[in-house]
């Protein structure tokens, strides 16, 4: 299977000469091209029963990695298990208009955190009006920038339940559809949005430079008061473990996972993607290598940037409290959280019923036999 290691391996250097990519970036090409590999060390695991031998090659760990999310995802699930409500959950997505991509992507903190600040105003604002809820309600957020054919195309999905707290401390039922009318949230977000991109320092390249102009800013930010804003709801989670199988779906997920990855063959690339736009049909797009590159790392997010944020009753500040008292409210019972507390090995036995610390041979006890620098000797 054509992995995106193996794209960066052959290409990425060629990438960096000739681009010159930020030093964030280039970061990510290194960490993904040496990904368990002798690049990043490792150790050698031996048994000394049959003196079967094993070597183990570091993870780079970068949140970039199509290889490295899968233990991340299943300890951030476990925690979040603990936190689910016996009540519906929705799924609603908010998204940027095309008109504003250029804008974030030079702009990448201050727009994404704009995008993350109108959606969650908008919901707790009319979530908390008697008309639609009259109640706080606690959100999770998170930050994609990409479309299926690794276009960027910043967005949040939010997933949100269906009642709250009011302001006397009582729980709230929402309706059984979404309790807030999809048209009213995109208008709300839009005034939002626009109304803190005002007051926003921003920097302008390449296609809006023009909007470095004080008047041009002001009437094209104007303009898009005239433009309808995309806000989704989808129909509501069936079950608790349908909210727990979207969250490992969503969170953790990168730009293009190497499964969709068809062929690499004279510096093209073939991958697979959904067009939504026809009936959500399955499609083969083929790039060039360099383009590929290019594309998936319109998604590395600034350092240190917080992609999943929680607000409402979940907010880290409130939330033993609060999220306290909503179980209480709602006759909740814990979760339990089997995963949370494992070790990497212990991680690995429950979820695929391989033990990583006995010999595949005989079933003894391995035992590490050299030290890492032995690997890049």
């Amino acid at each position: 299977m054509i992995e995106v290691q193996d794209i960066f391996r052959e290409y990425g250097q060629e990438y960096l000469d000739r681009y010159k990519p930020p030093p964030h970036v280039r970061k990510v090409v290194r960490a993904v091209t040496g990904c368990r590999t002798a690049e990043l060390g490792g150790h050698i695991e031996r048994c000394d029963e049959c003196e079967y031998i094993r070597i183990a090659y570091n993870s780079c760990r970068n949140r970039h990695c199509p290889k490295c999310q899968a233990l991340s995802k299943e300890r951030w699930i476990a925690a979040r298990s603990g936190e689910l409500l016996p009540v519906t959950y929705f799924h609603v997505v908010f998204t940027l208009p095309s008109e504003l991509h250029g804008i974030a992507f030079w702009n990448q903190t201050a727009m994404y955190n704009l995008l993350f600040r109108a959606a969650n105003e908008t919901i707790q604002e009319l979530a908390a009006d008697k008309k639609y809820l009259g109640a706080q309600v606690g959100l999770t957020e998170i930050l994609h920038t990409w479309g299926q054919n690794l276009t960027y195309h910043p967005h949040v999905h939010i997933i949100v339940p269906g009642g709250g707290l009011s302001a006397d401390g009582k729980w709230v039922n929402g309706r059984k559809n979404f309790f807030i009318p999809v048209k009213v949230m995109a208008k709300k977000f839009r005034g939002k949005f626009l109304y803190y991109l005002r007051q926003t320092k921003l920097e302008f390249r390449g296609s809006t430079e023009y909007l470095s102009d004080e008047i041009q800013l002001m009437n094209f930010i104007d303009s898009l008061y005239h433009k309808d804003w995309y806000v989704y709801c989808k129909r509501p989670f069936k079950t608790t473990h349908s909210v727990l199988e979207y969250l490992g779906r969503y969170t953790h997920r990168v730009a293009i996972s190497n499964h969709r990855i068809v062929s690499l063959s004279g510096g093209q690339v073939t991958f697979k993607w959904r067009d939504y736009k026809d009936g959500g049909k399955e499609k083969l797009i083929t790039v060039s290598a360099l383009e590929f590159i290019r594309r998936f790392l319109l998604h590395v997010l600034p350092t240190g940037f917080t992609k999943i944020r929680h607000y409402g009753f979940l907010a880290s500040a409130v939330k033993s409290v609060k999220l306290t008292l909503c179980f209480k409210l709602t006759n909740a019972k814990s979760i339990e959280q089997p995963l949370k507390n494992l070790s990497v090995a212990e991680l690995m036995l429950t979820l695929t019923g391989r033990d990583i610390t006995r010999c595949p041979l005989c079933g003894s006890s391995l035992a590490r036999a050299s030290p890492a620098s032995a690997l890049t000797a």
